[in-house]
């Protein structure tokens, strides 16, 4: 039986919102702007991931602000390519004596990176959804992490997967013009540049094969994962099957169930990790520029 993070259907993409939250303003003086692509569940939007987790936002900057890291979050909240009908989203139970007022499909903000086929496994229309991906990233001008939950936590992970060094290779069955499309634009809409982290918050592994080439070898980008105790919209085993393809994951589970943990307990804990990611970045940074 499908689930919410992954549903069945197919159909072409469609436009669409543009993607929410970028840079509005400066960046404050001194600061060094850190970019962190936000990558929605099944059913949400862009708009809608970025009202679930403002207060996420607010402490993040509190946490990254200041000296000696002196950066500044700016969270891009791009929405996926396919929008769901209301047969698509789990628990619809159509109306008996539909009225002349409700909202058309066409209204509802409702969307998805990529949907199940439930006859052969497949992800349809997956490459959209990458290729909406590698669009917002150029807009950008790239970005330095990704945070992904649900349906968005399995995209961030093959994102991550996709831009790491050495790069992974599809393996020549995998290797469709599709792939190449979406692969080399996903690639150089972030300057050929890995990303430093990746955030997955109920997140899961893509069992179709002609994305295994993304797993194998594991990914290596710094990963935190989050799971939700009470989770019964993605299996755990699900989530541990993305966990292990990860080199040296780090993963807490939190006490509730299919949401983004956004109290301060749950963000220190994601503040702290990613400080530290930064730290190394730096470091890293500076041996190169002595060599």
């Amino acid at each position: 039986m499908a689930t919410s993070a992954e549903q069945p259907g197919v159909g072409a993409a469609v436009p669409a919102p543009a993607a929410q939250d970028k840079k509005a303003s400066s960046i404050p003086k001194g600061k060094k702007e850190l970019k962190i692509l936000m990558l929605h569940g099944y059913t949400q939007s862009g708009s809608l991931f970025s009202a679930k987790t403002k207060a996420l936002n607010k402490l993040l900057i509190k946490a990254l602000s200041p000296a000696p890291l002196d950066l500044h979050p700016t969270l891009i909240f791009p929405t996926g390519p396919h929008r769901l009908r209301p047969s698509d989203i789990p628990g619809y139970v159509p109306p008996e004596d539909p009225s002349p007022d409700a909202i058309s499909e066409d209204d509802l903000d409702n969307w998805a990176w990529f949907r199940k086929d439930e006859a052969s496994g497949d992800y349809r229309g997956f490459a959209d959804g990458m290729r909406q991906i590698a669009a917002t990233i150029a807009e950008s001008g790239g970005v330095d992490g990704v945070v992904g939950f649900s349906q968005g936590g399995c995209m961030a992970a093959l994102v991550a997967a996709a831009l790491e060094h050495p790069h992974h290779t599809p393996t020549p069955s995998d290797n469709s013009d599709d792939t190449s499309s979406w692969l080399s634009d996903l690639r150089s809409a972030n300057n050929h540049q890995p990303l430093r982290f990746g955030v997955i918050y109920s997140g899961f592994h893509a069992p179709p094969q002609n994305l295994q080439w993304l797993y194998d070898p594991v990914i290596t980008t710094p990963t935190l994962h989050f799971l939700g105790g009470l989770d019964t919209v993605v299996e755990e085993k699900r989530s541990q099957a993305l966990i292990e393809r990860c080199r040296e994951p780090m993963v807490l589970t939190h006490p509730g169930g299919h949401y983004v943990p956004v109290a301060r307990d749950w963000v220190m804990p994601l503040a702290g990790w990613l400080r530290q990611r930064c730290v190394e970045a730096a470091e890293e940074e500076q041996v190169k520029q002595t060599l």
